[in-house]
């Protein structure tokens, strides 16, 4: 049985989505503060699905889960994501990403439970230095505290790893995660700072404008350049991640993205293109935090682990959230 924490989110939702369609039993965690319970209807439609209302560092909770179920696995989503937000209140991020996750290892560790797959991010790496795709044994940089907190729960991990012989963890360093499922009713249902789902907003004439954080990086076209990849396919990297996990009870750290870096000029050109609306976006001033370009190397994980993607389309991966927008 597996416990995925903020299973109510935009990627917590889909993952568990695919691995209850893989045939696993599934207990969600989430308080619902940026979750949404549409999420939780389609997954409450599997008899294999069991979720909790709270947050995941409640070790009450915890402890009930956790002695009520056989849990074999953590998969932790749940964390505070906002780059602009962690510059702004950083105290936030740290309790919730960093202490709460103490708390969820603390009942892992009590009851015996060896495998973890914890959702890092690109932000770990900071600001690169290179112009190359970025490898996992790339310097870890953190330019903001919600990096440096993805980068502080790798670091209690690997501790806890070396601490303990039979617990193993996979952190998946994701790039940009975007698009809705094209297999299940699900996407991003709350607001976002992520660029595509504010564009679809924009082109589903949903917000009046949007604004460009910049057009002076050291880029070709003077934006940030992002790796971005279909939710789908990073949900399926987690299933094999798992796979890994129980085969060959090691740590290691993924990279998840395509190893294809696409600026926001371009992203919102493509979305004007798949939606035929020619949305106002005003240009504003740089954002505290934000690396001129994040490119991920993908060679380790597909090397390691026989995850495969499938959408790697910005033009897909834009159309199918103009498409979510105009649904919910």
């Amino acid at each position: 049985m597996i416990l995925i924490t903020g299973a109510a989110g935009y990627i917590g939702s889909i993952t568990s989505y695919h691995f209850l369609k893989n045939n696993y039993k599934v207990i969600g965690i989430d308080d619902i503060s940026t979750g949404n319970s549409r999420a939780l209807e389609v997954l409450n439609e599997f008899s294999d699905f069991k979720f909790y209302e709270g947050n995941f560092g409640d070790i009450k909770l915890l402890e009930e889960i956790f002695k009520t179920h056989d849990i074999k696995c953590v998969v932790h989503f749940a964390a505070n994501t906002s780059v602009f937000e962690s510059t702004q209140n950083p105290l936030k991020y740290h309790e919730n990403n960093v202490a709460n996750m103490i708390n969820l290892l603390k009942i892992c560790e009590k009851y015996n439970m060896n495998n973890f797959i914890f959702s890092s991010s690109a932000a770990t790496y900071g600001e690169p230095k290179t112009s190359d795709l970025i490898k996992e044994d790339y310097e870890k940089s953190p330019i903001n505290p919600y990096g440096l907190t993805k980068l502080m729960g790798e670091y209690i991990l690997n501790d806890l790893a070396n601490a303990k012989k039979d617990f193993n963890y996979i952190a998946l360093r994701y790039f940009n995660v975007a698009g809705a499922s094209l297999i299940a009713p699900l996407g991003q249902f709350s607001k976002s700072t992520l660029l595509i789902k504010i564009a679809a907003e924009c082109a589903a004439n949903k917000r009046e404008k949007m604004y460009l954080y910049g057009d002076d990086y050291n880029t070709p076209d003077g934006t940030c350049i992002r790796d971005y990849i279909h939710v789908d396919d990073l949900a399926l990297a987690h299933i094999e991640a798992l796979k890994f996990l129980e085969d060959k009870k090691q740590s290691e750290a993924f990279n998840v993205g395509y190893s294809k870096g696409t600026s926001v000029k371009e992203v919102i050109d493509i979305m004007k293109r798949v939606s035929g609306n020619d949305f106002v976006v005003e240009m504003a001033s740089r954002r505290a935090g934000d690396p001129s370009s994040l490119v991920a190397s993908n060679e380790k994980i597909k090397s390691l682990t026989n995850w495969q993607y499938h959408n790697d389309d910005l033009e897909l991966i834009c159309k199918s959230a103009y498409e979510w927008e105009l649904k919910i």
